[in-house]
């Protein structure tokens, strides 16, 4: 690929006048004048438009259609068996609308729908969607699917857009009436009132935008919509080909224009081409949709259908109750997995594996100052609000875990260390004692890739603490005049000191120096009350010095006054690790590292 220089020349074509010096973009040489808008993407709503000046404040009937619509888009459809679990699936969140199959066109669609009669899968209160071409036979097909079936929807379509009626249909806007007109009168009469209906102008977005009004006018009228059986008129971008205010412009003019408007439920059923289904769909509903049709994360042909998760998660985020549970949206994220055979993207919104997590040092700080945070109380009679940097909603409502959210690789730095290191041991370590560590784990990461939680405590362990066979306390024992005869082995040696609880510090220091001759400066130590292991214990840290070197130690115990005793013991053992040949504090992570299971 070229590239202009600082003198605005060179590149892949000439310099494009009146563009600022920054610019260098040249003409790329690709055949672009071989593209337009398709249809009639421009919509001019008279009075202007009214959809940038509201906000959704509810949520709309959503309409998942992964069992037709995102059926015919997997390279093996699903099973009967699979389309029953992805259905259980819907319910068990809340959909009370659910488009199950086109009967028409296999089989296995049609038998599906009869699965559902037969064995009275159907809970009252859900609606079942069935979808047929303007055809006689297909008609006539569906309808008998739906025999038995209590509530259901049985849904027309009919591509409109010049190019489908040109090169697909080969009938102009008068002979496409005519089809449409036959059709529907064939649907109501065959349904003998026990449904109700919905259309489709396939390729709404690339249809002239009157004629779209004009072919939903002409169906509401021979279906006579009404407030008490409304007619859904369902508007797709079957291809996305315009810009999500465009597609919003159309719906409001749509919106606007209808006849027996309050007898429609306007619905959208956007798709993904331009990658912008979701601003579509959202823009749509501010111009007057009432309810939308798409796929559990955003399975369908091509790019996909539009992503419902992501919809109703957004208005979530908002604070508006998306009306169906993803309380256990990891759970969904299996079945829809399991069912359709395609892996949800770990970045995909929400649903995702990594969409909760953070790696980048600054985003950690950032997440576990705010996670801080939300430990205060809610003012009385509040909620609590939901306000953490990087993590627009709780991921605890959606069944997700905490300890996600912050993962540790060679961009972590000593507060997301220490934020995993809280989360998997308990301890929280000062600030100094923090950046220590995380030199270690950082040098580590950056060799070798992320580091599990389970790793950090180890190796935590082992470089901060008196830890194992050889370095443990053996006996405690308290005295009449209130001071501890401490039984330790030190290095493997057995050991024995008595300790003041008012100094319990100096006890370490003086216990050092007769064993090692070392002259032990204790600089500075600090406690806290931690939960380590299921129990509440004194955690202490201590920081020491020998000469110019100095060294962090951590011990927790039940009794305080041991906690500091040990912490100086420890943070000398630390600081004596190199000069030891025991390695240093990266050979102790890496160490910890290849012990941990899957690692070599």
């Amino acid at each position: 690929m070229g590239t202009g220089d600082a003198g605005n020349t060179g590149g892949h074509g000439a310099t494009v006048a009146g563009r600022p010096f920054w610019q260098r973009q040249r003409p790329s040489g690709m055949p672009h004048q071989k593209y337009r808008p398709s249809g009639d993407p421009g919509v001019r709503l008279g009075v202007g438009r009214s959809w940038p000046d509201r906000e959704i404040t509810e949520a709309p009937l959503w309409v998942p259609v992964d069992l037709r619509d995102g059926n015919q888009a997997l390279v093996e459809p699903m099973t009967p068996e699979r389309k029953l679990q992805m259905f259980e699936l819907m319910v068990r969140m809340g959909y009370k609308e659910i488009e199950v199959g086109y009967p028409a066109a296999s089989e296995l669609d049609f038998r599906f729908v009869r699965v559902l009669a037969e064995r009275d899968l159907i809970p009252d209160d859900v609606t079942i969607v069935v979808f047929t071409p303007a055809r006689e036979d297909a008609i006539e097909r569906t309808i008998d699917s739906l025999e038995g079936v209590r509530s259901a929807v049985v849904h027309l379509c009919v591509a409109t857009a010049p190019l489908w009626r040109e090169i697909v249909l080969r009938r102009d806007r008068e002979e496409l009436l005519e089809l449409i007109a036959v059709s529907a009168r064939q649907v109501e009469k065959q349904s003998q009132g026990r449904y109700r209906f919905q259309f489709s102008p396939e390729a709404f977005t690339s249809t002239e935008v009157d004629f779209a009004v004009e072919v939903c006018n002409l169906v509401t009228g021979i279906w006579e919509a009404t407030p008490e059986r409304p007619v859904v008129l369902n508007l797709p971008a079957t291809v996305e080909t315009t810009g999500p205010h465009h597609f919003a412009d159309r719906i409001e003019y749509v919106h606007r224009a209808l006849d027996r408007r309050d007898g429609v439920i306007l619905s959208l059923h956007p798709h993904n081409d331009r990658g912008t289904g979701v601003a579509a769909a959202e823009l749509g509903l501010l111009a007057g949709a009432q309810r939308v049709e798409g796929c559990l994360f955003g399975n369908g042909e091509r790019t996909g259908n539009v992503c419902l998760v992501t919809l109703a998660l957004n208005l979530f985020s908002r604070g508006v109750d998306p009306m169906i549970d993803f309380s256990e949206l990891d759970h969904a994220r299996r079945v829809v997995e399991e069912c359709t055979g395609l892996p949800v993207h770990p970045r995909h919104p929400y649903g995702g594996d990594l969409v909760f997590t953070a790696f980048s040092g600054t985003h950690q700080d950032a997440i576990r100052k705010g996670l801080d945070a939300q430990l205060a109380p809610a003012e009385p009679g509040q909620v609590k609000r939901w306000q953490v940097p990087y993590v627009p909603v709780d991921p605890a409502d959606l069944g997700r875990p905490y300890d996600r959210l912050i993962r540790v690789n060679s961009q972590s730095g000593k507060s997301g260390i220490a934020h995993v290191l809280r989360s998997v041991s308990g301890l929280f370590p000062p600030p100094d004692l923090q950046r220590d560590f995380a030199a270690a784990v950082q040098v580590v990461a950056e060799a070798h890739g992320e580091i599990p939680p389970p790793v950090l405590w180890t190796a935590f362990r082992e470089l901060y603490l008196l830890d194992g066979p050889d370095n443990r306390v053996e006996e405690w024992v308290a005295g009449d005049d209130g001071s501890y005869e401490a039984r330790l082995r030190l290095g493997g040696v057995p050991v024995t000191t008595r300790v003041s609880p008012t100094d319990p510090a100096t006890a370490a220091v003086e216990l050092i120096a007769r064993a090692t001759g070392a002259a032990v400066l204790v600089r500075r130590t600090a406690q806290q009350v931690a939960e380590v292991a299921g129990r509440t214990v004194q955690a202490c840290y201590a920081e020491v010095a020998v000469g110019d070197r100095t060294g962090w130690g951590c011990a927790t115990s039940g009794d305080s006054v041991q906690s500091i005793f040990l912490a100086v013991l420890a943070a000398h053992r630390s600081l004596r690790r190199e000069t030891d040949a025991a390695g240093s504090g990266a050979d102790v992570v890496l160490a910890a590292l290849r012990r941990h299971p899957g690692r070599s």
